[in-house]
């Protein structure tokens, strides 16, 4: 970044943890016992934050624990060494007002849980682990059949189709309850109660927090969502392994959604959805609310299977602006750069630039514009027919993407956009690709395509249809 570009994206402010410490072992936690330590876990988080805050430091060995309410100005510490393993038991998580999917909702409180905290941090090269198998439900299409049968011989419900497996008949008699309460705009936890095991949490929830740093542990196994930070801001996310399997549910690495000044550097993701995501909530709530997700810079992060390495949407109602990224690998994703909306959304996604990313083996598209999303695997529908602009309609527009690089993929750039508000202000300078199609673009104006190196199997290695006042070099 030059000196101006620096002014406007300054490094997130840290969280100021008080010079104390608090063994988990201190509070009754035994190592190796392999007993449910949340009492102690939960005693030894709580006395830090009655002492005026410090570090709660989790030693080497095996932890199984409930769910753990955080603090402000604590630090959350596992040691190499240290493998936190959640209970994927539903009895054991209250359900919550959160915040999931970009709309207010009821769920099961999320193993690692935080709401109005300033100064927290988690640290350390320990893992926690989710517990995530004791809650998704897994596609039949996901699985070969040995790992099928294997899944059907260890119980759990399967739906009349025999195409979708549950852990349990209550998660899977759940979904019905909770979409119908949620419709009716219910909020009273008690009412979801008999939908417990449906409402699976996120592994890391934090909801409107300041201050806040990861930095260093692997986060993985999550029953939805890996790591969720909603409303938050001075976020600085360093050094993170994130895994989630690769056939999980709602199996996204990161989602910042509706963040200002955020910093993601040096992680690597491994997961089961889109890896490094940028949300502002959907619909007309998140219109209301009007709570972008901005100043987010992205950096020297590897992404390795996921539908997308780097995402924007679809959950963008509250707009996405203000964003950088550079330096970053993916690997084998089934998307590189992905942008993606629907009409009914609204919202801006404006002030981007992206550069000097390399990917190798992408599935699908290196680069993605899709405002026709579906939220199917593999929906690539677009249409012709014009509807009226209005607040529903979602904006793309003003995005830089330069010095580009991929080998292997079956389109090197699409664009999918609406015929009523193209997308606008597309620059793409320097993209090296070898693909099966090239540029493939619908509805795009003031598009600028300089210094292409397509190597592509199928010709024209460019097709415009419908795109205004277009530069091709």
């Amino acid at each position: 970044m030059d000196t101006k570009e620096k002014m406007r994206y300054p490094t997130p402010t840290l969280p100021v943890i008080p010079n104390n410490s608090f063994l988990v072992t201190e509070y009754g936690a035994a190592p190796g016992s392999l007993s449910l330590c949340t009492a102690s876990f939960q005693q030894a988080l709580d006395a830090c934050s009655a002492a005026g805050g410090g570090r709660v430091i989790i030693p080497p060995g095996i932890w199984r624990t409930g769910p753990l309410r955080l603090h402000s100005r604590i630090e959350l510490h596992a040691q190499q060494g240290a493998l936190i393993l959640f209970e994927p038991k539903a009895e054991l998580y209250p359900l919550v007002a959160s915040h999931f999917e970009g709309e207010s909702a009821v769920r099961c409180q999320a193993p690692l849980e935080g709401e109005g905290l300033e100064d927290i941090a988690i640290t350390g090269e320990g893992i926690f682990d989710g517990g995530g198998q004791g809650w998704r439900p897994v596609k039949r299409f996901k699985m070969t059949n040995d790992q099928w049968n294997e899944l059907l011989k260890s119980g759990g419900a399967v739906n009349e189709e025999g195409d979708l497996w549950w852990p349990s008949l209550e998660a899977m008699e759940g979904e019905a309850l909770a979409h119908g309460l949620h419709q009716r705009g219910v909020m009273a936890c008690e009412a979801y109660l008999p939908a417990r095991a449906y409402l699976r949490p996120t592994l890391l929830s934090l909801r409107g927090c300041s201050r806040v740093r990861l930095d260093g542990p692997t986060f993985q196994n999550s029953p939805a969502w890996c790591l969720h930070l909603y409303n938050c801001e001075q976020v600085t996310i360093r050094r993170l392994n994130v895994r989630n399997p690769w056939y999980s549910q709602n199996g996204d690495g990161l989602d910042l959604e509706s963040c200002r000044h955020s910093l993601i550097e040096h992680c690597t993701f491994d997961v089961g959805d889109d890896a490094i995501c940028l949300k502002s909530g959907k619909g007309e709530e998140a219109r209301r609310l009007a709570l972008p997700c901005e100043f987010v810079t992205i950096r020297h992060c590897t992404v390795y299977h996921g539908h997308g390495g780097i995402v924007i949407g679809s959950e963008m109602s509250g707009g996405v602006k203000a964003v950088r990224a550079s330096d970053c690998q993916f690997i084998s994703t089934d998307i590189g750069l992905r942008f993606k909306s629907v009409r009914g959304r609204g919202g801006v996604v404006e002030d981007i630039v992206m550069e000097r990313i390399q990917m190798a083996d992408i599935v699908r598209e290196a680069i993605s514009f899709h405002f026709f999303y579906a939220g199917v695997e593999g929906s690539e529908g677009c249409d012709e027919q014009l509807f009226e602009v209005t607040e529903e309609t979602p904006v793309f527009r003003n995005i830089t993407l330069r010095e580009l690089t991929c080998h292997g993929a079956e389109t090197a750039l699409l664009i999918n956009g609406l015929p009523e508000l193209p997308l606008s202000g597309l620059t793409v300078e320097g993209l090296e690709a070898t693909a099966v199609h090239g540029v493939i673009a619908r509805y795009a104006n003031q598009l600028k395509l300089e210094k292409l190196k397509l190597h592509t199997s199928a010709l024209p290695e460019i097709q415009l249809y419908q795109c205004n006042h277009s530069i091709i070099e």
